[in-house]
């Protein structure tokens, strides 16, 4: 079968190639640099990495990564968000059973996710688990928690009883990558290794989607043409957490943190938004 027929009929696909182990431990460096200069970064980019982060801009545009998402989704893609979800050695953090969709106000599910791995993703250290064929169920209830290990921006959960035995593990080497739908029901466990697990979460969407409402928040244009204008294109960073761009990431939030806390109570608990979904 085909890899559009294969995500079709699951709502996944993986291990796909983006990159050699060499090269995701020489984006893993630049992250790791990046880190130790911009103390926060992570938090403080989080939905929106590459709008401040070249490398970052440069991996969501590898053209290893674009064109099994174009075969999905056509050949006009845009970036809608992009988050590093990092899990410390013996990290409790994890994330719950959750759909992506469920909170980021567009107006249908022509999106794909793109997760890289840039150190090994396993059991261990809490590797995504999705619940196959779950993408064909519409969204389904979701409560928040705002629990503090939980990665999500609200510590969403879907309220239904998930049959664990049914999870596949999606264990990745680095420089490979899945994609998932926006429904599929998908969670992480904590990370019990004594490595990092260290991923890069890019949202592509055509650029027929649009945010509902009549806000237009910020995307990359990094294949083909927006005949849309749905909405607001940024250029790209010009090098790491430029004020220029910093500026920008934080305009991003203002524009998001209305649909990702949209009916929440205690939004106020998450000072920074953790960013659309979370993996």
């Amino acid at each position: 079968m085909s890899l559009k027929a294969d995500y079709q009929r699951d709502g996944y696909v993986f291990p796909l190639p983006a990159m050699s182990e060499a090269e995701a431990r020489s984006y893993r460096a630049k992250l790791e640099s990046a880190e130790q200069q911009h103390p926060g970064f992570v938090r403080q980019t989080s939905g929106y990495v590459s709008l401040a982060i070249d490398f970052v801009d440069e991996l969501a545009r590898l053209d290893a990564v674009l064109q099994p998402v174009a075969e999905i989704l056509g050949d006009d893609l845009l970036v809608w968000g992009t988050n590093l979800f990092i899990k410390n050695a013996k990290s409790l953090d994890f994330v719950s059973w959750h759909q992506d969709l469920t909170y980021w106000g567009l107006d249908d599910a022509d999106e794909v996710t793109a997760w890289i791995a840039l150190s090994p993703a396993t059991v261990a250290s809490g590797c995504m688990r999705f619940i196959r064929g779950t993408h064909e169920l519409p969204i389904v209830e979701h409560r928040d928690t705002f629990e503090q290990s939980n990665l999500l921006s609200r510590g969403q959960e879907i309220v239904a009883d998930i049959d664990e035995t049914k999870a596949v593990d999606v264990v990745l080497s680095p420089g490979e990558f899945s994609l998932h739908h926006g429904r599929i029901f998908h969670a992480s466990h904590a990370n019990t290794s004594d490595e990092r697990r260290i991923g890069l979460a890019i949202r592509y969407v055509s650029p027929r989607m649009r945010q509902a409402g009549d806000t237009r928040t910020m995307a990359h244009l990094v294949r083909g043409h927006d005949e849309f204008g749905h909405f607001e294109l940024a250029p790209p960073p010009v090098g790491v957490m430029a004020p220029v761009d910093v500026e920008r990431v934080s305009k991003a939030h203002s524009l998001q943190q209305g649909y990702t806390y949209a009916g929440a109570e205690e939004a106020g608990k998450r000072v920074l938004m953790q960013g659309p979904g979370s993996n």
